[in-house]
């Protein structure tokens, strides 16, 4: 189950009209990021708003630059593989309903903050399908989904990364330009440590789930 599921996932990432649908929950893990560093370093959160091209965009108020704003700004692209590599833990450990309550938790207080109708429903529909897997599926499809589930966020945080390369050099006001005129370190470098990030978490998740590392 573990080895289909992890083929479905790639299927869905590598197949570019699923992916366009279905990357908006990649975008949903991003966005999380920013907001939980926000809050952890003191920043206001003002509101999140997810968009139908699958962008997203977490708007917080506090000083422009620094440190804190550095960490916010660096915290989404690595935000999906986190996630996923705290539920791969959670599976390799057998607490698959723990995992599927967290992510539900998860939406449901994103909820409050989200900003426009897109995004309410996209959560929500998000939420519906993680719940009603949890309450009604038997053990067995519990796990496929939360094994699904965990395999997109990591294989789906690298992809988006890829993509981040591709347009990097547009200075379009990715995340990487962001972090590059907070820091004037180069996007392609900040790009590199998001790739870092991502694959790290790719390979120690698949660790988990596959029952390669100790849990």
């Amino acid at each position: 189950m573990v080895l289909a599921t992890a083929a479905v996932a790639v299927a869905v990432v590598l197949y570019r009209p699923v992916w366009r649908v279905l990357r908006t929950c990649v975008t949903i893990a991003h966005e999380i990021g920013h907001a939980v560093v926000a809050v952890c370093t003191g920043r206001t959160l003002s509101g999140i708003r997810l968009h139908s091209d699958t962008s997203g965009v977490t708007v917080s108020r506090g000083k422009p630059r620094g440190f804190g704003m550095v960490l916010t700004t660096l915290a989404g692209y690595p935000a999906p593989s986190a996630v996923g590599l705290g539920f791969a833990i959670l599976l390799g450990t057998g607490r698959q309903t723990m995992m599927l309550w967290i992510l539900i938790a998860a939406l449901v207080v994103l909820i409050v903050v989200i900003r426009n109708l897109f995004g309410f429903l996209a959560v929500i529909c998000a939420g519906a399908a993680a719940f009603a897997v949890s309450w009604y599926g038997t053990a067995v499809w519990q796990g496929v989904f939360g094994y699904v589930v965990t395999w997109f966020l990591l294989f789906g945080g690298v992809r988006a990364v890829i993509e981040l390369w591709q347009v990097s050099v547009r200075g379009d006001g990715s995340d990487a330009d962001q972090l590059a005129w907070l820091t004037h370190i180069s996007a392609r470098l900040w790009v590199l440590v998001f790739a870092l990030l991502t694959l790290a978490a790719l390979v120690l998740g698949a660790g988990q789930l596959l029952g390669l590392q100790p849990s």
